[in-house]
């Protein structure tokens, strides 16, 4: 009889976790989310999460607070989420560097691969070729002409080793067999500040923020990474069709959290997050720089950076990329 009461008791306890945690689900969020962007504020991973954040906030009714953690290429901000709570209160817009080039980093503390748990795609943008308004190359086949009369003697800034920025320079270097010095920082906007000042000669950013200089006259775009020609540069050739051919990189974008993160939770996150993305004003405002929309499931977030992530990989080995 004792016995038997006691399993009751157990089953009436298993019961009543069981539905606190479901309650505490169905209650998700019940606290402001934390968005890391693992790049410093200002560049196109930020504008990005910005724009997400704003949106998500009104959706859900809590703040979602973007965080902007730089360093170690993307990584620092980007270990610090997978170690974090596996709750869905940390998430981190990861880039190139979690989902595609981590072959550079044979020694991080973290695997982003399986440690990071993608939640949904937000966006591709494709990045454009820029140089500084003073440099004498004014089409890529100059730049290129020029790069291969001193080797070595060019410079381009990029948001840290493996970023989007990292890996379309040195696949533009690979393919145009040229040398070039590398130049990382710790996020798009101060590499962008020194190419405005004339320090770096040249860099690959992407058009989300780009748009926001080139009114200035301070640097010039010469080409687009995308296949085709990208409505809001019309003018503006692509790599390949203006002296590089075959030439392509289209930097992706995905929110993802620590792995382990509920079910309930990350489908919860990827519906509003999904509602978000076909927001009018955001979609106007992103369409107006470049930016495509992407949006879907969480499995075909993982897909696309399990395909990204060969493709950079044979990349990154065939170029004989390494870390600066």
């Amino acid at each position: 009889m004792i016995k038997k009461t006691v399993c009751v008791a157990l089953l009436g306890l298993a019961m009543s976790a069981a539905a606190l945690a479901a309650t505490a689900q169905d209650a998700y969020p019940s606290k402001p989310i934390r968005l890391v962007v693992p790049y410093a504020a200002g560049g196109p991973a930020d504008l990005l999460a910005r724009g997400v954040a704003e949106k998500l906030s009104l959706r859900l009714g809590q703040s979602v607070v973007v965080e902007n953690k730089p360093g170690a290429g993307g990584h620092t901000g980007g270990e610090q989420v997978a170690k974090g709570a596996a709750d869905g209160y940390t998430l981190v817009l990861a880039t190139i560097a979690h989902n595609g080039a981590t072959k550079l980093y044979p020694n991080l503390r973290y695997d982003p691969n399986t440690e990071l748990q993608p939640v949904i795609l937000v966006a591709e943008s494709p990045s454009v070729l820029l140089v500084r308004q003073d440099l004498a190359a004014k089409s890529v086949s100059e730049l290129l002409a020029l790069m291969k009369a001193q080797p070595g003697k060019l410079s381009y800034g990029s948001a840290g080793n493996g970023s989007a920025m990292h890996m379309a320079a040195e696949l533009f270097r690979y393919m145009s067999k040229t040398e070039v010095v590398h130049v990382p920082y710790r996020g798009g906007a101060p590499a962008m500040t020194d190419l405005l000042g004339g320090r770096i000669d040249f860099m690959f950013d992407s058009l989300g923020t780009a748009h926001q200089h080139l009114p200035s006259g301070k640097v010039r775009a010469l080409a687009v990474t995308s296949t085709t020609r990208n409505p809001s540069l019309p003018d503006v050739p692509t790599v390949a069709e203006a002296g590089l051919p075959g030439y392509a990189s289209v930097p992706w974008y995905t929110i993802s959290a620590p792995k382990g993160v509920p079910v309930a939770v990350v489908n919860k996150l990827n519906t509003d997050i999904n509602a978000v993305l076909k927001d009018a004003d955001l979609v106007k405002r992103w369409d107006s720089l470049g930016v495509v929309v992407l949006g879907g499931t969480p499995a075909e977030a993982a897909k696309r950076n399990q395909d990204e992530t060969k493709k950079w990989s044979a990349v990154i080995e065939a170029a004989n990329i390494k870390l600066d």
